[in-house]
Formats: C-alpha cells, structure tokens, sequence
C-alpha cells in the first residue's frame, strides 16, 4: 500500500538513501553551470551564523522551508526549498536530491545550485535532472522522480534544491517534517488557504508552536535550531521520536470535506466505501475454497489453509496507479492473476474465510511501530494492510496469540497475509503494540495491536558438554524456536543455500567460541512454518576452559548474550525498544574430566526489573554440573525513568555470562 506521501515531507528520507542508491549505480553527475544565478534565499541561508555541533556532525541543512497554497478547487501548490552546508566526508551524500511526481501531482519547477567553500557557484537546470521511474521489483506505480548528484558538494560547501508540485491529493492533510536525523537551523511552513477555508495543526513530539498570521486566510510556523535525532542503540525508530507538524485542510463545502477527516470513524468509513465490491466472490474462487478446506478437520485448520494460500499462494506485487495506491484491486482479478500487494492479499483472504463463514475486517497499519499519530486521523499515517479475522468462539484459542476481544466483533485474531514465515496466530513483531484501524462498514477505530507474550518467543538450548583435562570440550546442543525467535532464523536459512546455511551457524558460533570446529549441523521444520524451527549441531573447541596448575576455569554461558551494553556508552536521551518479548533458557549440562570435582560453584542470580527478568544456577551432580539461566523480556519499550534498572539488569546479567565454576583435581 502507497500513502503517496512522498508530496508531503518523507521525500527528504527518499532522496538520500534510494535516490542516492539509484544515482551512484547508474554515475550519473549533472553538468553545473558556473557563475549562475544562485538565488537570494540560498544565499542568505549560507550567510546565517551557525551553533556549535558535534564533531562528528555530517552536515547541517541551514533551511527546510515549504511554501503551500490551497486553491477553491482543492488543488494544492507546494514549493520545497531546503539547503544544506557539508560538514564532513559522509555528509555529502546530501548532494543527493531530487524531487517526485505522479498522475495527481505535477512538477511544475525544479532546480539546484551548488556554493563551494572557496567561493565557486553552480547551477543545475530541470533539464539536466535525470527521469526515471519509482517502481522496481515486484512494485509498479506512477510515480516517477526527477533527480541528480549535485557537483561540487564537498566539505564547506552549500548545496540547495527547489521545486514546486502541483497536486490533487485523495485527502486534505499534510505532515510537515522538520526534524531530522541531522540539525536543522532553520525551519519554515507558510501556508496559504481560501476565503472560508479552516486548518487543524497538531504538533507531534514536539512543543507546540504558535504561527503568525500573514493575513487574507495565511499563517507561517518558523523554528530555529532544531536538535538533531541522535542515533543511539536499540531506539525506537526515529520517525516515532521525531517532531513533526500535521495539518488538516478544512473546505468550506460539504462536497470537498469528504477528503478532510476529523476522526477516525470517519476515516474508515471513508475507506469502507472506497473498498465496497471489491470482495466480491465469483465461481473459481468459491471452487478454491472448496478445495483447500473440505479435507480440513476442523474450523481452524480451513482457515489455516486459507491464510497459508493467501501467504505463498498469492504472489506479492504491487500495481498501485492514482488511487490504486489506497484502493485493493477486486478479489476476483487477484485470485486470477494470483498476484497483489498487501491490501490485495487481504481482500482476497477477506472474500475466501467468506466463503466458509468466516467474517474479516480491513486493518489499516503503518509497519513500523510507533509512527502512526492517534490524535491525527489521517491515511497518511499507514503504508500497510492486515486483516482482523472474526473467529468462532468454538474455535480454541491456545495457539491464537495475536487476538483481542473486541465489545461488539467479539474475538479477533489480527493476521498479517503478506508475510509469509509468520504463521496464523501470531503477528510480526514491528506491528505488535502498534496502532491499527479498523474498518467497518459503518465506520472506523483505532486499536492498539496486541504485543505476544514472552512464551509466545521462545528460544530453549539444551546441551550436553565433555570437558576435558586439557580445557577443550565437545558439545552437543539442540534449539527449539518458535515465534519471533524461529522467523528470524527461518528467514534467514531460507535464503541461505548449501554451505551458506553451515556457514550461518559458524557465524554464531564465532560471537563466542575463539577456536572450535563445527562438526554436525542439522535443521528440522525449516518449511513448516508452523512448527517450531530446530537446531541440532555438535563442535569442538579447544582451550574453552582456562587451566591453572590443578585447577579448571569453567565458563558456565558458553553460547548466546542476554544482556548488552547498551547502557554502558555515552548518556541516553531517548527510551529503549525491542523488537518483541522473548523467553529465552539455556540449560547445560557439563561432564567433567575423570578426577576432577566442582571446587567452587557461582551462586544463583536472580533480578526482576519488571520490563524484563533473569534467573540462574549452577548444581553439582555426580559427574559434573547442570547450568541453567532463564531470561525473560515481558514488555518492548523501557520508558527513560527505567534505563537506570535498565543499567543494573544488564550489569547483573554481563556478570553472570563471565562467571566461571572452578574444578579442582583431587589428589592421586
């Protein structure tokens, strides 16, 4: 699904990482024009006394200005302006630009010019941009771009960019994004509306900024030194932390207020209407159906095998034309083409759980958690689709993890079809305690997602370990994974072909082991995706425990890492996110040389910071030692008041990976 946002700020994002792809595959470079008319804005945006950044700040953009005018008749003129001055090597892929257009948005202008530090000026022209078309892959739309790479952009220069769209957009709203990853110095929005015209702005994660009137219906927000989004390890993502203005055009006709959405029951009642017909049955698919569910024992199981066909049955491709970008095509044409993007694979599955009973909503989602704005009812908001399965109250709900009870829907299992190692029941982890709308025919509401329980993410790894008089010793170890813990692995061992699925489980190993030879590895249900996923791999490794004289330095943690030094680096602004729960057990049991006894064990541990726990102990059997540690992650996000535990429970953790139990040799 395309929000076609691409006219309204994310743009910026766009054009430096796959326009910046795009150029330097094809090395293209435009010819600047030297000693050209560089435009009086960007040379007083070069003139402005800048702050004191970090050192290692890569760029800093002087202005990032957007000038929109609302026409009567609902069209909608917008010129970007935006300049930047380079402040080290990595900062110039900011020469970068280019600028985006489609059926409903045309490019009306465009330009770029470039300020050396010693003083030269360049000039590119509209004409020497290169076109090219968006799509690629398995993605077709109609948006094409207009870009370049800015000659003569290197440290201390200034380089900016301009051009104007014209657009007829499919809502009347906008974001305004004038927080980056990078400072910004200065920030404008001027905004110009009809006689009779209203605006509604809120500001996300940011304090809210008063504008100043222009007069005739107008109004311009201006904000200086805006802090940079820092990256830090294990944030959330920065578009989730980042400030951002989002407006609202109000019409002052009833007919043009359908696209100007005040809450979200109108949203998705305005999205309901926009899908009407289009799950439509037809013969072929009810016959389908028939196929796929009559051998099937019972309820759960045709839905299973409905879901699993609408999953690697359908394949995804994405034709998304005008409105195409927020419409699903007709279940019928995706079943015969057996091809759709998300929104089609969830208007065909919709249509097919029709067929035997079972009732389906749209779910309108953004798939990166934490984006979507709930005090702004906007279609800007989402770039994805699932589906909220209405499921039988017969229906067990043992292994339905992704599910909430809805006051009127009843239970509701979320699925997401497009994701074809995520298996019914439960849901991918970046749109697990994320916002979702869903679609009635009468209207819309916004839900919070359900974030899975940490057994719902299980890792369990049994080994039985030979340690020898020398310190080598001989593993055998069995994984068993399931939820986010077998897809991730899954996905990657699918790709993985022959040796390359070997050389995967040497990687792990390497992370912990400073010598060792992998001498068997296996995997059970890689294709199952409903099964748990299963390791079983056997390795040597010499030296792995010290020896002193008479004694043995055992490290009880032989594999894997609960904890991180996330904490441990410079000062955190921002909270901690994980990608999902988890519950995590490694039980070890050691086999000691002939001779030797456990002289000194590490006594247990055991921490509860309420975001997350730990447990471990060691006990001495007869011929040698059981370890045991349990790790569990019961929520993804650790607010700031909660990174000082954060500190201590990873510190609790790192000490007990490092502990070591101490085997003496008895005396002959």
């Amino acid at each position: 699904m395309n929000n076609k946002s691409y006219s309204n700020g994310w743009y910026r994002l766009l054009a430096i990482s796959a326009l910046g792809a795009a150029l330097s595959a094809a090395l293209f470079y435009a010819v600047p024009r030297a000693w050209a008319g560089t435009p009086d804005w960007l040379r007083a945006a070069a003139a402005m006394p800048l702050p004191s950044y970090p050192p290692e700040t890569q760029a800093v953009m002087l202005l990032d200005e957007q000038v929109t005018t609302v026409r009567d008749d609902g069209e909608i003129r917008t010129t970007y302006r935006r300049a930047w001055k380079i402040l080290r090597p990595d900062g110039r892929d900011r020469a970068f630009v280019g600028a985006y257009y489609d059926a409903e948005t045309r490019l009306t202008y465009l330009k770029a010019w470039a300020i050396t530090a010693t003083g030269l000026e360049f000039e590119i022209k509209e004409k020497d941009f290169m076109e090219t078309s968006y799509g690629s892959g398995d993605f077709y739309n109609d948006v094409r771009m207009k870009a370049t790479k800015i000659d003569g952009a290197d440290v201390g220069s200034v380089i900016g960019y301009e051009y104007e769209q014209r657009r007829r957009p499919f809502v009347f709203q906008d974001k305004w994004l004038f927080q980056d990853p990078l400072p910004v110095r200065k920030a404008r929005f001027v905004l110009q509306l009809p006689t009779g015209w209203e605006y509604v702005a809120k500001w996300m994660n940011y304090a809210d900024q008063k504008p100043q009137s222009t007069g005739g219906n107008g109004a311009v927000w201006e904000i200086e030194n805006v802090a940079a989004i820092e990256t830090e390890p294990l944030m959330p993502p920065w578009q989730s932390v980042a400030g951002w203005l989002a407006i609202t055009y109000v019409p002052n006709s009833e007919a043009q207020r359908a696209k100007s959405h005040a809450s979200w029951n109108e949203l998705g009642a305005w999205y309901a209407q926009l899908a009407a017909g289009r799950r439509d049955s037809s013969p072929e698919i009810k016959q389908k159906v028939a196929a796929l569910t009559d051998a099937a024992p019972a309820m759960l199981d045709k839905i299973r095998a409905l879901g699993a066909f609408a999953q690697r049955d359908v394949r995804y491709v994405a034709i998304e034309i005008g409105i195409g970008g927020y419409q699903p095509h007709g279940a019928r044409d995706i079943f015969t083409n057996r091809f759709g993007d998300c929104k089609d694979k969830v208007t065909l599955l919709s249509t097919m759980l029709k067929e035997i009973g079972i009732e389906s909503n749209y779910v309108l989602v953004n798939a990166t958690r934490g984006v979507t704005a709930p005090s702004f009812p906007s279609m800007l908001n989402f770039n994805h689709v699932i589906l909220a399965i209405r499921m039988p109250a017969e229906v067990p709900d043992s292994v339905l993890y992704a599910t909430r009870q809805h006051p009127s829907l009843g239970k509701l299992v979320f699925f997401d079809p497009t994701d074809d190692t995520t298996p019914l029941g439960y849901l991918p982890t970046s749109l697990q305690k994320n916002h979702g709308l869903l679609v009635t025919d009468s209207g819309g509401e916004l839900l919070e997602l359900p974030l899975l329980p940490p057994p719902t993410n299980r890792l369990l790894r049994v080994g039985k370990i030979t340690l020898s008089a020398n310190g080598s010793i001989s593993a055998s170890i069995k994984e068993i994974r399931w939820g986010a813990s077998a897809t991730y692995l899954r996905a990657r061992l699918l790709v993985a072909q022959g040796d390359e699925r070997r050389k995967v489980m040497e990687s792990f190993l390497g992370l912990f082991l400073g010598s060792f030879r992998l001498r068997k590895a296996d995997v059970e249900n890689l294709e199952k995706y409903d099964e748990s996923l299963i390791l079983n791999y056997e390795f040597d490794s010499e030296n792995y425990a010290k020896v002193a004289g008479n004694l043995l330095l055992l490290r009880l943690r032989v594999l894997g890492a609960k904890g991180d030094d996330v904490m441990e680096r410079k000062p955190r602004k921002l909270p901690v996110e994980y990608d999902s729960t988890a519950a995590q057990s490694d039980i070890y049991e050691f086999v000691v040389p002939a001779g030797f006894k456990a002289d000194e064990i590490p006594a247990p541990v055991e921490m509860d910071a309420g975001f997350a726990e730990y447990r471990s102990k060691v006990e001495i059997l007869p011929n040698g030692l059981r370890y045991q540690r349990d790790y569990k992650v019961k929520d993804v996000l650790v607010p700031v008041a909660k990174l000082e535990d954060l500190k201590k429970f990873n510190r609790v953790i790192a000490a007990d990976e490092r502990n070591a139990a101490v085997l003496a040799r008895g005396m002959p």
